[in-house]
């Protein structure tokens, strides 16, 4: 089959590897119709290089048609439309059973001390192969993968697999109240994602943040106050407060992680550690690991005295500074983690209707052969032609 791999910084190709075989009973293999390129995918395609390997498949965000299931599974069958989740995740053990998916006892990566498993995630989360490829062999059969009616279109239900059930978390983490004000830093596909439903949810003002024109653009379009970056700077927090009676927002979305702009020597760290033989640029990110804190810091100064910050941007720092003074004053309250994706399947699925009151059918802004991957990596990673969110087509 034909996937997506990893061969170094900056460098994804697309290979012919062996397709992937039934290995336990209740596997199911499916052959992919639709697979995103993730904002998280970037973290690995830049900085997270020590824990990859040559070969490795890329992508955590498929949808396809059931190829082959294992004599165990009941719950599917060939020819059933399903989305993946990007946690790989049992279902049934006592971390899924309060709806904490994403630290599954049954996937666990113990000899990492991290949660569950991640299909195309690095050493790190499993070294799972992703599903940016033609086929993907997706275990728990009868309780991972997510059944779909046939005739809408992919793009209906591809993002059930992250950039949902993720957004959705954050803003149920955020808590904001009823008619109250969120602000999401990031206007990337997680935090797009997150205006939306904030707005959904009934919240009285979202404002966005970032820095590319057409994210902007679009936020704006869908009622979020979208604010540019490169215009407020270092006065954002002011900027925020004046529209917010001087308080700041009730909630912050925060959506950009590790690899936030305006920190110039974090980020030289970052690409030290990435030009490093594996085993030493892993050891140092492991032990000394640091990520630019800058929208993290933002989110500090723009929450209001009391309110929270629901942190969705990925981050791999193990030695991050963290203003623990300024938390404790504010009195903030601070939720964070990996999407359990699962646990709100059942929330979003009636929403992914004809009236797709999220505007899921337009989100993608580029669907593209698989063939043409390694380009679109480029491109994301480069904010160029207003490429917000991709769909590749195996």
């Amino acid at each position: 089959m034909r996937a997506l791999t990893w061969h170094g910084k900056r460098d994804v190709r697309v290979d012919t590897v062996p397709d992937p075989t039934i290995k336990e009973p209740t596997d199911i293999i499916v052959r992919i119709t639709s697979t995103g390129i993730c904002g998280s995918d970037l973290h690995l395609y830049e900085v997270l290089g020590p824990y990859l390997d040559p070969g490795d498949i890329l992508g955590h965000e498929p949808m396809g048609i059931v190829e082959e299931v294992g004599p165990e599974v009941t719950e599917v069958s060939v020819g059933d439309r399903v989305v993946v989740p990007f946690n790989v995740s049992c279902g049934t053990c006592w971390m899924c059973g309060q709806g904490l998916h994403s630290q599954c006892e049954t996937t666990q990566v113990k000899d990492r001390g991290t949660g569950a498993a991640l299909f195309g995630f690095s050493k790190l989360y499993g070294q799972v192969p992703g599903g940016q490829a033609e086929l993907l062999r997706v275990p728990f059969g009868n309780t991972l993968p997510v059944k779909v009616p046939h005739g809408p279109p992919d793009q209906r239900f591809v993002y059930l697999s992250d950039v949902l059930p993720t957004a959705w978390q954050s803003v149920v983490y955020a808590d904001v109240p009823p008619g109250g004000t969120v602000t999401v830093l990031g206007l990337g596909p997680i935090g797009d994602m997150a205006a939306r439903i904030a707005l959904h949810k009934g919240a009285g003002k979202v404002i966005g943040v970032d820095l590319v024109p057409e994210r902007l653009a679009r936020a704006r379009e869908r009622g979020v106050h979208a604010l540019d970056l490169n215009e407020y700077g270092k006065n954002l927090g002011e900027e925020i407060r004046a529209l917010t009676g001087g308080r700041g927002t009730d909630a912050v979305i925060e959506a950009v992680g590790m690899e936030a702009h305006g920190a110039p020597l974090v980020r030289a760290a970052q690409n030290l550690a990435g030009l490093l033989p594996d085993a030493v640029g892993e050891k140092l990110m492991g032990r000394a690991g640091v990520d630019s804190m800058t929208a993290f810091n933002t989110a500090v100064d723009v929450v209001r005295r009391g309110g929270t910050i629901s942190l969705i941007g990925v981050y791999g720092g193990s030695v991050d500074p963290v203003p623990m003074l300024t938390l404790f004053d504010k009195q903030i309250q601070l939720r964070m983690g990996q999407a359990n994706v699962r646990r709100w399947v059942d929330d979003i699925m009636p929403l992914l209707n004809d009236a797709d009151v999220l505007g899921v059918d337009g989100f993608a802004t580029h669907t593209l052969p698989l063939e043409d991957g390694p380009q679109a990596y480029r491109t994301f990673q480069a904010k160029e032609d207003g490429m917000v969110k991709t769909v590749l087509t195996p």
